[in-house]
C-alpha cells in the first residue's frame, strides 16, 4: 500500500510520510532511561500521540511499555475509587493483550476482580506487579486531559506520585513503574486548580514529580525536507526539496499537522504541484477545509474564552507587544493552544501565517467595511495582476468618507485596509502582516497574488522626516524581498493643510514607490 500524508490519526512510518523525529525522540528516550516521570503537554495535533507510539515501538525491547489512553473515557467509565481502579486494570489488560503475556493479563484480571478496590490496594498491586515483572515497566497515558476535571483522577495521580517518592526514598526501583508519561493539551501539573477553588491548594500539585525538559516539537525546514525526500524517492518528480521545505515552513512555522496538511493538499488535490505557487495553493486549500478541526477550534476557543479573543486581537491587529512569558490567563491559554510563539525579543506573535489568516478572517467578519467593496474585478488588470494604485486610490476615497479621524490610530488603518482588500484577493491571493526579516525589521503588509508580491507600508503622518524614514524602511524591505516596487500609504489628519494632492510614483534609492496620503 502506498504511503500518504496523514492529518487525522497517529502517524505510522509504514503507512505515512513522516518527518524524521529521531533526534527529538531521543530526548524522551533519555528521560525514560533515567527513570523520569514527565508530561508531553502540547496543543492539538502537535505530535503527542505519535511520540507515545514511537516510545512503544522503539523501546519495547528494553522495557515493558504499557500504553493506555483516556480518549474513549466517558463519565460512566468511573465515578468513585473502586470503579476507577477497575477501569485502570482494564486499560492495562487491553494493553497487555498486544504483548500476549498471559501471566500479566492474569495478574491484572485477578486484581480487577477484587470486590472493593481502593487506591491503597491498587498501589500495592502496582508494587507487586513491578517486583514480579522481571522488566522495568513504563506506563504511558494519552489524552489525560479528557479526565482531568475528575477528582478521582487527581487522587490517582497522587497515588502514582507517592509511589515515585517512596521509590526515591528507599532507592528501590521495583516499587513502582520505572517511568510514567502523561500526554495531553492541558498541563496536568495544575489539575487541582481546575477542580478546587483557587484559594485552596494552589501549589499542592498532584504531579509535581514530573521532570522539566526543553524540546521544540515544531519542524524546522531541514526536518520537513526529510519527509519530502522520502516522498521524492517514491515519485521522482525532481522538485526542489530545500526550496519547498522552506516555503512550507514560511506558512506553517513547522506546526506538525499544518505541515502534513499542506503536503497532503498538494499531493491529493493539486495534481502534485510541488512548486512555490503550489505551496500557496495548498495553504489556501487548508484554509478552505471546513472539516479541518484544528482551525475550527480557534474560533471555538475564542468564543469559549473571551479574554483569549481580546488577547489574540491585540497581538494580531493592534500591534500591542506583550511578553510571551507573561503569567496571566489569556497568555497561558494562547501558549497552551500554540496560537502564539515568542519572537526574537520574547514578545508574543501569532504562531504561523495560517493561524494569522484565520484570525484576520474572523475579525474581518465582524467589520462592515468588508461588505462595501462589491465590484472587485476592476482591481485586476488584463494580465491577472493586482492594480495596486487603483486599490489604494479607491481605499483613499472610501476612508475620506467613513473614518472618524479624531481617534484614528495606525493599527486601525492597517485593519481597515485589510478589510477593504480581502474581497479583492479572496480565493486567489494571500495576505499577511509583519513577518520578521533576518535583520529584525518588519514589513507592514505583504500580499501575494498571481505569483507576485506586493509590499505596503502603512504610516501615520508625523512630518517630512518621518515620511523619509518610511521610504527608507520600505526600500530596505523591498531589497530584502528582491522587489523593485512598493507602496507607502500615510494617514494624515492635519487640519487645513494638504500634504499631498494626489498619489504618485517616485524614485527612491533605486526603487519605485507609490505614495499616497489619506
Amino acid at each position: 500500500m502506498a504511503k500518504e500524508f496523514n492529518t487525522s490519526v497517529t502517524c505510522n512510518p509504514k503507512r505515512h510520510y513522516m518527518v524524521d523525529v529521531t533526534a527529538k525522540m531521543k530526548v524522551f528516550e533519555g528521560l525514560i532511561d533515567d527513570g523520569k516521570y514527565f508530561t508531553i503537554t502540547r496543543a492539538r495535533q502537535f505530535g503527542k500521540s505519535t511520540s507515545l507510539n514511537w516510545i512503544y515501538n522503539n523501546l519495547s525491547d528494553r522495557y515493558l511499555v504499557i500504553p493506555a489512553s483516556f480518549e474513549k473515557y466517558s463519565e460512566d467509565s468511573w465515578n468513585d475509587d473502586d470503579s476507577f481502579c477497575k477501569y485502570f486494570c482494564t486499560k492495562i489488560i487491553d494493553a497487555c493483550v498486544r504483548e500476549n503475556d498471559k501471566s500479566v493479563i492474569s495478574f491484572w484480571q485477578d486484581a480487577k476482580n477484587t470486590q472493593k478496590f481502593d487506591f491503597d490496594q491498587l498501589s500495592q498491586k502496582i508494587t507487586d506487579f513491578c517486583q514480579k515483572c522481571g522488566r522495568k515497566v513504563v506506563l504511558t497515558i494519552d489524552e489525560v486531559d479528557k479526565a482531568s476535571n475528575h477528582e478521582v483522577f487527581v487522587r490517582f495521580l497522587g497515588m502514582l506520585r507517592n509511589l515515585y517518592l517512596d521509590r526515591e526514598k528507599f532507592s528501590d526501583e521495583t516499587l513502582t513503574f520505572w517511568s510514567v508519561i502523561l500526554a495531553g493539551v492541558y498541563d496536568v501539573k495544575n489539575l487541582k486548580l481546575k477542580i478546587r477553588p483557587e484559594e485552596e491548594h494552589q501549589f499542592n500539585s498532584p504531579w509535581n514529580v514530573a521532570s522539566d525538559y526543553k524540546l521544540d516539537m515544531t519542524f524546522n525546514p531541514q526536518e520537513i525536507s526529510t519527509m519530502l525526500a522520502d516522498y521524492e524517492n517514491d515519485y521522482h518528480f525532481g522538485f526542489n526539496i530545500k526550496e519547498i521545505s522552506e516555503e512550507i515552513y514560511k506558512y506553517t512555522s513547522g506546526y506538525p499537522v499544518l505541515v502534513s496538511a499542506v503536503c497532503k493538499a498538494i499531493d491529493e488535490q493539486l495534481d502534485k504541484d510541488w512548486t512555490l505557487d503550489g505551496v500557496l495553493k495548498g495553504v489556501k486549500t487548508v484554509l478552505r477545509d471546513e472539516n479541518f478541526t484544528l482551525l475550527k477550534y480557534i474560533k471555538r476557543n475564542m468564543e469559549q474564552y473571551p479574554e483569549l479573543k481580546t488577547f489574540l486581537r491585540a497581538v494580531t491587529l493592534d500591534r500591542i507587544y506583550i511578553n510571551y512569558y507573561a503569567l496571566n490567563t489569556p497568555v497561558d491559554l494562547a501558549r497552551m493552544f500554540a496560537y502564539i510563539r515568542p519572537d526574537k525579543n520574547s514578545r508574543a506573535q501569532i504562531h504561523n501565517l495560517i493561524f494569522q489568516q484565520v484570525l484576520y478572517e474572523y475579525f474581518i467578519a465582524e467589520n462592515t467595511l468588508s461588505q462595501l467593496n462589491s465590484n472587485t474585478g476592476v482591481f485586476v488588470d488584463k494580465n491577472g495582476d493586482l492594480n495596486m494604485p487603483l486599490i489604494i486610490n479607491r481605499f483613499k476615497d472610501l476612508m475620506s468618507k467613513k473614518q472618524n479621524k479624531e481617534e484614528f490610530l495606525e493599527r486601525e488603518g492597517r485593519f481597515m485596509f485589510i478589510c477593504f482588500l480581502k474581497p479583492i484577493i479572496n480565493g486567489t491571493g494571500f495576505y499577511y502582516s509583519e513577518p520578521e526579516n533576518d535583520d529584525g525589521s518588519r514589513m507592514d503588509l505583504v500580499i501575494t497574488y498571481n505569483r507576485k508580491e506586493y509590499v505596503i507600508e502603512l504610516k501615520i503622518w508625523h512630518g517630512t522626516e518621518y515620511e523619509i524614514s518610511g521610504r527608507d524602511q520600505l526600500s530596505e524591505y523591498l531589497t530584502s524581498r528582491n522587489l523593485s516596487e512598493g507602496y507607502l500609504v500615510t494617514f494624515s489628519f492635519l487640519k487645513n493643510k494638504v500634504v499631498q494632492e494626489k498619489p504618485e510614483w517616485i524614485e527612491y534609492e533605486g526603487k519605485r514607490i507609490y505614495e499616497a496620503v489619506i
